[in-house]
């Protein structure tokens, strides 16, 4: 009893207290006397966030590119085949996985703020322990994915290609496991710069890779998943290195049985961050899978497809603003700054939605040309340019939705945005979908516009629920819970 109080008496939040308002006049008065150069600091620390985010976004986006050109090449069924293995089976464990991880972002993020470094090496270490238990049960999805396939309706000769590749993503899989919660660790650390130079280097492995197993050796699309494995293991090997290895003093210590201590809130935080997380990758699936149903189908893919694909590329901006916002919160929350965390969700939120209102703008005034660059058929083009003001509506919730999400995911708010997202998206946005697609014959349009409502309807949900925030309660919630780990890292 009376170590726990010395313990919570020596604590770093307990010293991190609102200095007098003497203080605030005097040494606190310069730095606090301009608003613009208040916002020009709060965007420099959310820059090293976001800058090397949006740069790793890109560089697994190429990766995938890259997979996908050489499986291309080797013929319709076996682009269709990779395709289907990484996007449905990789995709949907990948996902639940990096869900899982954003706990970690969440208790890692506001240790370091209140400056308990040696808690970082213990949270990486017990979402290493709950990834990999959670990865060997999804681990059969690989193993019969043949089959789950063509009980979802898939061609038979498509399903048993796509299920013997997806056999060959295990070792990448059992990666993920490895590798996210150390990106993760070291992105609350401001060491996004060391995952972004790492992933620059796997990319050029990645390219050589696939080139010698495929086009050298021969290997097919077994090659490709070969590769692809090889460039996820050199990423998890080399930064895992880094993080053990000497490059986090501070924050590593050495392996800890403390990481076995309070595994089931950690196990209940981890599981409500892969709900939220999925429930939001599986939205847009579901759109596409949807459109598959209707008259002239392939012309509806296609069209959606391509305002997919632009969209994911503008997104990848706003998902690392996503981390950005969800570091620079919970940093702020660690430090007992509440007011700190409020201008950091403004100043991240004003800065992506700005962006977004440019990259929208570009959507309306290129709208008859934005499909010339993936098709040359007039018929897609026209498809495209018929449903481009949905696109432009797209792109300007993507500036506000991700970052929202970063607060909720610095603020430790992930159990309730998976019951705002079942709500908003399977609730309201699916059945909305569904209703003007077929019920009033609008087609792809219909569908679209309809699950824009739900994307709607839950940005206003989390906006109102960051409006109403009292960020000062949210210091003392995470204060409680930081204290109670204080002595654990140290036993």
């Amino acid at each position: 009893m009376e170590s726990q109080g010395a313990a919570a008496a020596a604590a770093p939040l307990l010293s991190k207290l609102p200095p007098a308002p003497e203080e605030r006049q005097g040494a606190g008065g310069k730095a606090s006397s301009s608003l613009a150069r208040k916002v020009w600091e709060e965007s420099k620390k959310l820059g090293e966030v976001v800058g090397p985010a949006v740069f790793m976004n890109l560089v697994f986006s190429s990766m995938n590119i890259v997979s996908q050109s050489f499986s291309g090449h080797l013929g319709d069924l076996e682009l269709a085949a990779f395709s289907m293995a990484n996007t449905v089976i990789d995709g949907f464990n990948f996902a639940m996985l990096l869900g899982m991880a954003s706990a970690l972002e969440t208790l890692c993020g506001q240790a370091y703020g209140a400056r308990q470094y040696h808690m970082l090496g213990i949270y990486m270490q017990r979402s290493w322990l709950i990834l990999l238990s959670f990865a060997v049960l999804l681990s059969p999805m690989y193993v019969f994915s043949g089959r789950l396939l063509a009980a979802l309706g898939q061609p038979a000769e498509l399903s048993r290609a796509a299920g013997s590749v997806a056999v060959y993503f295990l070792p990448a899989h059992f990666m993920y496991a490895a590798l996210l919660p150390v990106m993760t660790f070291l992105q609350c650390q401001l060491k996004n710069w060391v995952t972004a130079a790492a992933a620059a280097a796997v990319f050029a492995v990645h390219v050589a890779a696939t080139w010698l197993l495929v086009s050298c050796l021969g290997l097919g699309i077994f090659g490709v998943a070969m590769a692809f494995n090889l460039s996820w293991i050199t990423l998890a090997v080399l930064l895992v290195a880094y993080a053990l290895g000497g490059g986090c003093p501070d924050t590593w210590s050495g392996f800890s049985t403390a990481a076995f201590v309070d595994l089931k809130e950690f196990v209940m935080l981890s599981a409500s961050s892969g709900v939220m997380v999925c429930l939001e990758n599986w939205y847009y699936r579901i759109l596409l899978f949807l459109t598959g149903f209707m008259k002239n189908a392939e012309l509806s893919v296609d069209a959606l497809s391509i305002c997919m694909s632009l969209s994911s590329l503008e997104l990848m901006i706003h998902m690392g603003f996503l981390a950005g916002t969800g570091v620079r919160v919970a940093n702020e929350l660690g430090a007992a700054n509440g007011q700190g965390a409020k201008f950091a969700t403004i100043v991240s939120t004003t800065t992506s939605f700005l962006i977004s209102i440019f990259a929208s703008l570009l959507a309306l005034i290129f709208h008859d040309k934005l499909a010339m660059i993936f098709s040359s058929s007039k018929a897609v083009i026209d498809a495209v340019d018929g449903i481009s003001v949905l696109l432009a509506v797209t792109i300007l919730l993507n500036g506000i939705q991700p970052v929202l999400s970063g607060v909720a995911i610095g603020s430790g708010w992930q159990g309730l945005v998976a019951y705002v997202n079942i709500g908003s998206y399977y609730l309201i946005g699916v059945p909305l979908g569904v209703l003007l697609g077929w019920g009033f014959n609008y087609g792809v349009p219909g569908v679209w516009a309809g699950m824009i409502g739900g994307t709607m309807m839950q940005t206003l949900i989390l906006a109102l629920i960051t409006l109403r925030c009292d960020w000062n309660e949210e210091v003392l919630a995470r204060g409680t819970y930081l204290l109670a780990q204080g002595p654990v890292g140290r036993a």
